[in-house]
């Protein structure tokens, strides 16, 4: 199951592009906000990803605003201070997903920065305690992996399991996050 692409006519997606420790970080966005964010090995890789993802948008280079809001995301993924992690909480995020999607994503913005939860804790959590599966199917659709922190949810066993860009990274956002 993944995320509903969107077409956006009259309102282009911008993208940034910004380094970051864990390599390049793609924001992308619209006038309502972030609709979009991935990790990958190059730039040119992730805007190949994003017209993947919404192959009928225009894509143009960020404006202002948007490279504000990537400068937002790519502070907190460094394990930014208190201040930048509240700036990014600000970004205006927009996602289209199923209302079980949406469910799941609500419920992944609540876990407290420096926690985890096991996908089971947030099937239960969203009412639905047999739909691990499905937690967790909706946690790897998740088109903004960062401002959504679906990295913050582990296995039962306690371990780091399903992440779109890859385990190593996601060890080290909870390990920049105090969670490990």
């Amino acid at each position: 199951m993944t995320a509903r692409a969107h077409a956006y006519p009259a309102d282009p997606i911008q993208a940034a592009v910004i380094e970051t420790s864990l390599g390049p970080l793609l924001v992308a966005a619209t006038a309502e906000g972030v609709v979009f964010t991935a990790f990958g090995e190059s730039a040119e890789e992730l805007r190949g990803e994003l017209a993947h993802r919404f192959p009928d948008a225009r894509i143009a280079d960020a404006d202002e605003r948007t490279r504000a809001w990537a400068a937002a995301v790519a502070e907190m993924v460094e394990g930014g201070s208190a201040a930048a992690v509240a700036s990014a909480k600000e970004v205006p995020v927009v996602l289209e997903g199923t209302p079980f999607q949406r469910a799941v994503w609500d419920e992944l913005r609540a876990i407290p920065r420096g926690e985890t939860i096991t996908y089971a804790e947030l099937a239960r959590r969203i009412g639905n305690p047999k739909a691990v599966r499905a937690v967790a199917q909706a946690c790897g659709a998740n088109p903004v992996g960062v401002l959504v922190p679906c990295h913050r949810v582990i296995g039962t066993d306690g371990s780091l399991t399903g992440f779109a860009s890859g385990v190593d990274r996601k060890r080290a956002l909870l390990e920049r996050e105090g969670a490990l």
